[in-house]
This record gives C-alpha cells, sequence and structure tokens, in this order.
C-alpha cells in the first residue's frame, strides 16, 4: 500500500502526464459514465464490481430518457393512499413485515420531505440534474458507436379523461414552472400518437424533449466497452473499505483479501453504496425501492414511445427485447427472494389497460432501485477523503441523470467549476 497522498486536483494537468487512478467502484449506468467522462481528462480507470456491466438496478430499469421526470416519488397528499396501496398485495406499494420497523424511519423522513415547499425544492435541483441529459450522452456514446441506443421522440403521460388528470395538476403546473414543455393532447392527438391506445385513454400530456433507451443494459455495455478499450482494467471483487492516511484514500480494500493502491475512488455501488459512504465519513439514509418489471416478447401491440399510465403508476417502453411494463415499490431490503408475483400483476393490469395485449413469452425481473427519503441522489466530495466522491441514490432516475453525474464528477476532480448546482445533493445534508 503505497499511502501516497493527492492534494490540489486543480493543480494536476488532466491528459498532460498528469493523469491519476481512479477506482470506480460500480459498473452500473452511473460508474460508467464517471468512467468515461474522467478518461476524457486523462485519468486511468480500475473499475470495482463482482458483476458483469450493466447487470443489476441498470439492466431492469423502464428506459426512460426525460429531462421532465424531475417530479419526486414523494408528492403532497401521498400519505392518503398509503393505508389503501398496504393492503393491496399486487397494489404500488408493498412494505414486508419483517422489514416494517426498518423501513419505518426512513419512510416517516420521506413523508417530511412530501410537502409542497420541499417538493418544489427538490423538483428544481432535479430538473436541473436531468435537463442536460442528451448532452451528457452525447459524448459518451459517440465515442462508443452507440447513438442508435437513444430515442428523442417524446413521452406520452396518459390519463382515462381530463378530468382525471386533474388530481395530478399540481405537478404537471410545477414541472411547466421548471420549463417542461408538457402540451395537451385530446383522445383523437392520442389515437394520432399511439394508435393502440385507441379508445382507451382520452387524454394526456406530451413531452416532446423527452426520450428514451431501447436497451438500457446495451447503454451501459456500449459505455463500458468502450471504457475498456480506452484502457479502463475490470477487477471482479467486491469493495469493503479503504485505507485511509491524512484524510486521503490510499486503497480499496477487497472482498478476496487483496487491497488496490488508487489516487483516488468514485463509489457509484447502487443500493450498496450505504456501508462505503459510512466508510468515508457520511452517513447516508439508503434505501432498496425494489422495482418489478415484465417484458412481453410479442406483445400484439405497437408502441412508438415511452407511455406513462399516470393513474396505474406504470411505465410502458417499446424495447428491442419486447415491451416493457415496468412500475410498483416494495420494501424488503437488499436480501429477500423477489416475489415474481408482482411482475406477474404488472403483467395483468397491462393487459386491462391494453386488451390486445398478449404474451406467450414473458420474462421477469426485481430490482434495487437505491432511494434516498428526498429523492435526490447523494453527489459530491466524501467528508473524511479528499480524493474520494460519490455518484449513488439516483432512485427512479438512474438513467436520466448517469451520465450528467458522471460529467459533474469529473468537473470535481478536475477543480473546474461545476454546470449544475450540486448543494442540494450533498453527502453531508442529512448529519
Amino acid at each position: 500500500m503505497n499511502g501516497k497522498r493527492v492534494i490540489g486536483y486543480s493543480n494536476r494537468v488532466p491528459g498532460a502526464g498528469g493523469g491519476l487512478h481512479f477506482a470506480i467502484v460500480g459498473t452500473g449506468i452511473v460508474g460508467v459514465s464517471a468512467a468515461a467522462w474522467l478518461q476524457r481528462d486523462g485519468h486511468k480507470i480500475t473499475f470495482i464490481d463482482p458483476r458483469e456491466a450493466g447487470e443489476a438496478c441498470s439492466f431492469g430499469n423502464a428506459g426512460s430518457l426525460s429531462p421532465s421526470a424531475c417530479l419526486p416519488v414523494g408528492m403532497p397528499g401521498m400519505w392518503r393512499n398509503v393505508p389503501k396501496w398496504l393492503l393491496d398485495p399486487d397494489g404500488p406499494l408493498v412494505i414486508r413485515a419483517h422489514y416494517l420497523p426498518r423501513a419505518l424511519p426512513w419512510l416517516l423522513r420521506f413523508m417530511r420531505a412530501s410537502s409542497e415547499k420541499e417538493v418544489t425544492r427538490i423538483a428544481g435541483a432535479v430538473r436541473d440534474l436531468l435537463r442536460p441529459v442528451f448532452d451528457a450522452y452525447e459524448p459518451l456514446l459517440q465515442r462508443a458507436g452507440a447513438m442508435s441506443l437513444v430515442r428523442r421522440n417524446g413521452c406520452l403521460y396518459v390519463y382515462s379523461s381530463r378530468d382525471s388528470a386533474q388530481r395530478w395538476k399540481w405537478g404537471m403546473d410545477l414541472r411547466r414552472s421548471l420549463g417542461v414543455e408538457m402540451q395537451e393532447v385530446d383522445s383523437e392527438q392520442l389515437s394520432e400518437l399511439e394508435p393502440a391506445l385507441k379508445g382507451i385513454f382520452r387524454f394526456g400530456h406530451f413531452a416532446p424533449d423527452n426520450g428514451s433507451t431501447p436497451d438500457p443494459e446495451a447503454l451501459v455495455k456500449a459505455i463500458y466497452g468502450r471504457s475498456i478499450k480506452d484502457g479502463a482494467a475490470h477487477l471482479r471483487a467486491a469493495a469493503t473499505g479503504f485505507q485511509l492516511r491524512d484524510g486521503v484514500v490510499g486503497s480499496v480494500l477487497l472482498d478476496n483479501g487483496d487491497a488496490l493502491d488508487v489516487d483516488g475512488v468514485v463509489v457509484a455501488a447502487g443500493a450498496w453504496s450505504g456501508k462505503l459512504a459510512r466508510r468515508l465519513g457520511a452517513r447516508v439514509p439508503l434505501e432498496s425501492q425494489r422495482g418489478y418489471h415484465v417484458t412481453v416478447k410479442d406483445p400484439n401491440i405497437r408502441l412508438n414511445r415511452n407511455v406513462m399510465a399516470v393513474e396505474h403508476n406504470m411505465m410502458v417502453n417499446p424495447m428491442d427485447s419486447g415491451l416493457r411494463l415496468a412500475g410498483t415499490v416494495e420494501f424488503a431490503g437488499l436480501d429477500a427472494k423477489p416475489r415474481y408475483r408482482r411482475a406477474e400483476a404488472l403483467f395483468r393490469k397491462g393487459q386491462e389497460l391494453f386488451p390486445g395485449l398478449k404474451g406467450s413469452e414473458n420474462s421477469y425481473w426485481m430490482g434495487h432501485r437505491p432511494c434516498l427519503p428526498d429523492s435526490l441522489p447523494v453527489i459530491g466530495r466524501a467528508p473524511a477523503a479528499e480524493n474520494a466522491f460519490f455518484g449513488f441514490g439516483h432512485g427512479h432516475v438512474g438513467m436520466c441523470g448517469g451520465a450528467t453525474t458522471g460529467r459533474e464528477i469529473s468537473h470535481l476532480v478536475a477543480g473546474r467549476g461545476t454546470e449544475v448546482d450540486l448543494e442540494p445533493f450533498s453527502p453531508t445534508r442529512f448529519h
């Protein structure tokens, strides 16, 4: 272990012989994006993750790339629905009985963050993070030769009627106040945009600046693969801690007993980041909101873009592998086995919403969304180590915010001013 001290990143000359060796803990969308942006500054990268790239939460998300997705999970008045949801084993929110004592403090914080004042503040911060989603992805995907993995054809938020949409008016107005374009569309316009919706949904909002990916796993693997070609290494082990000396990480400790000497580290391990963050001085209430999806290989219906069925909290995305239906939140921790009945319930709900939907070959999945009670990720320098940085906790907007987070971390490393105000995402905001 070299115990080297790294001081004054702003005095280093990236790409001119002054490159540093960074460990990136995690190979999800945030980790690979941070690696790619750091490589653009001339730094050497070693990934640390026992999994292959893009095979955890980044694999199974709904594929949204939406600058409009700035509203937090907790919205004003949501608490009124919680008792009803908890009584429905297939509903949008489930807390397994054994996990309730552990989840309760987190949920109380979540409710405190759901006031109108807090939601307005949080939405503004998330909007700033998501606004440059396509600009932040473009140089990474251009270099990876993977621009075809981004679609920019908008997103539809759909409702059973115009009157039903009024229940979500406050949130839509908040989006508009933050510069999100939301166009009202009647039933006829809906049918023109998405013929498969004819007669089912009768009102909607079209967000023309949104987009999606037809294969989130392939997108992550493309950026990762380019990083490997550009010289990155991958240690298939789990990080367990760090050797610190005088406020600097000198080595990353691994579960196989080895230690990797580094000049810096980025913790981007998703829902598994909490313990590592504590070892670097940050106490963050990170929780897994376990999400499920069903992907229907031959759905018998065709959609052209992401569709969010707002009343049912379901995102539907046409992907290369089939039609993906995603949603629901389950609290049960990192170790409990999946209950795929929740994914099966998504399919049944999909058949109610889309009567033509068929599914002889369905695949089911469960993953761990890394979530903080204020729906804001943790992005910034670690309190206990000047050469350690965090990028985790993106919850439901990991694909939307991953590339921007990587870009901002590269700015912090270089000593440049960030393009996004990172104060709302501070690692010490819960202290």
